[in-house]
């Protein structure tokens, strides 16, 4: 890792130096027909500081929920935030209004950022959550609830000085699911950006100031945060962000347009890019260098496809909320389709059994990782702490195999969480909402693998009623659908006379994964 000064402010690093450097003129964001310099940045990012600061009274290490869509709103208000020492928190836009009261509750935040097309989904949830004193909302007139954020940021003052934070100060939260389906917050300090800059984009991808990033992984992941905003402002190179929709279409598009050097995606989406075909032509992805994945394992078959198709091979990791970003990787010299990859410059790793004890090669373990970004704690989760976090490492929760080249082959979760399209979903929150159908009398959920070996929800349901069809699968899905983020939702129903359950009664799920299993 880079040396650290005893007094770091990551906003310092990452925004304020490049004007120092000379790089005052680059460009450091394209979002739509807007183009940010450097300079821009730097001077908005004072602005919004300086508004959290003086205008809404946010005080060090206070919280600040960004409920964004990727733009420089977003950056703005995230290292804006930092700069004054406050913590800022960019938050899931899929969840549901549920969901974000307990964010806001959970994290006491003073005042909460939005995009204009957010904000319906979340005002309710505002009026319920007293420790929020502001409400800002980007793209939209003020109102009596509310404060516009192009009249805050023009009226705050464009100069300010980094609060004096060490490197171990906290910096930011970001949510990860639990199994229970309620997050928690991940605290990270000033310096874990630094760690994975280092790590990952230096050390893997080689990134340097020319390069173009874009992430089709939002900014509210921990994925997507460095892939299209820490990463390229580590080198002074370009983050391309687009708000819109992530379509196949919509991202080719962008592709085109604005071509990017690294691209950066999720397992599913890239096998919907395989499915997507303009009948007259090929769609240009020469100016890519990399594309990488990560937020579950990449199935060989997609790996392969996707190089026949355009000349490309993709570099596959493994990363975690808590870790902040890809600690285990395929690299350009070192690819094994099917594999999460390498060990990662600056992780170590340890395969073992239940009793701590080391596997031998080939061998099942528990994944645990070493790694000077790994969050400091979850608040408020002093047990789930201890039990996670052991000293310098972290348990994954993930089981895996190491082969003879050092190659890390992924064998399933030690818990019954699921990553689907990259984002945990779990099992014990979709049975709870499917539950409450007045034709479920009992329900059980794992995965199951679609045509593209990618996992999603399966649903094994005991009907009220005789005979249950099609009918009402579909009411099941769209109950689902209704109550859940729309990824949460099963995307099969089977119907059973029972479940497997242990003499206390308690759900068997590794029979229904045998269930699954037989079945393919």
């Amino acid at each position: 890792m880079s040396t650290l000064p005893g007094v770091f402010n990551a906003a310092t690093y990452f925004v304020d130096r490049h004007l120092t450097e000379g790089r005052a003129d680059a460009i450091a964001i394209e979002c739509g027909e807007r183009y940010i310099s450097y300079a821009t940045l730097h001077e908005n990012v004072n602005r919004m500081g300086s508004a959290f600061r003086h205008e809404l009274g946010v005080r060090p290490e206070e919280r600040v929920v960004l409920l964004m869509l990727d733009s420089p709103e977003m950056v703005y208000s995230f290292f804006g935030a930092i700069k004054i020492g406050a913590v800022p928190i960019p938050t899931n836009t899929l969840w549901t209004a549920a969901d974000y009261e307990y964010v806001l509750n959970d994290s006491r935040a003073r005042v909460i950022v939005l995009s204009a097309s957010l904000h319906s989904r979340v005002a309710d949830a505002v009026r319920r959550c007293p420790w929020v004193q502001h409400v800002v909302v980007a793209d939209a007139d003020q109102d009596d609830e509310t404060i516009a954020f192009d009249d805050l940021i023009e009226a705050a003052a464009p100069d300010l000085i980094a609060a004096s934070t060490s490197p171990d100060a906290p910096a930011f939260w970001l949510y990860s699911s639990g199994s229970t389906g309620q997050p928690k917050a991940c605290v990270h300090l000033q310096h874990d950006m630094v760690v994975c800059a280092d790590n990952y984009a230096r050390g893997v991808l080689g990134i340097r100031s020319a390069d173009r990033c874009f992430s089709v992984a939002r900014l509210f992941f921990a994925y997507g945060l460095g892939n299209a905003m820490y990463f390229p402002f580590s080198v002074g190179a370009t983050s391309i962000l687009s708000p819109g929709p992530t379509s196949p279409q919509a991202v080719y598009k962008v592709i085109e347009q604005y071509r990017p050097t690294l691209f950066f995606s999720v397992p599913t989406h890239y096998a919907m890019m395989l499915a997507h075909h303009d009948p007259n032509r090929e769609f240009d992805l020469s100016s890519i260098r990399f594309a990488v994945s990560a937020g579950e394992a990449l199935p060989a078959a997609v790996f392969k496809r996707f190089k026949e198709r355009f000349d490309l091979e993709i570099l596959d990791g493994i990363g975690s909320t808590e870790v902040l970003h890809i600690f285990i990787s395929n690299t350009a010299n070192q690819i094994r389709p099917g594999s999460s990859g390498v060990l990662v410059p600056g992780y170590e790793a340890r395969l073992v059994d239940d009793n701590e004890m080391p596997v031998a090669i080939g061998e099942i373990g528990n994944l645990l990782i070493r790694g000077d970004s790994t969050c400091a704690y979850y608040w408020n989760r002093h047990e789930q702490t201890k039990d996670t976090i052991a000293g310098h490492w972290i348990r994954t929760g993930d089981h895996y195999t190491r082969d003879e080249d050092g190659f890390f082959w992924f064998a399933g979760r030690s818990d019954d969480m699921l990553k689907v399209g990259g984002i945990w979903v779990s099992p014990i929150e979709l049975e709870h909402t499917l539950l409450e159908h007045s034709s479920v009398q009992a329900c059980g959920v794992t995965g199951r693998a679609d045509r593209d070996g990618l996992i999603k929800p399966v649903a094994f349901v005991v009907a009220k009623v005789p005979d249950p069809g099609i009918e009402l699968a579909a009411e099941l899905q769209q109950f689902a659908k209704e109550r859940l983020a729309a990824y949460k939702r099963p995307r099969w129903i089977e119907f059973v006379d029972s479940l497997p359950t242990t003499a206390t009664g308690k759900l068997q799920r590794y029979k229904l994964r045998e269930l699954v299993q037989s079945a393919t």
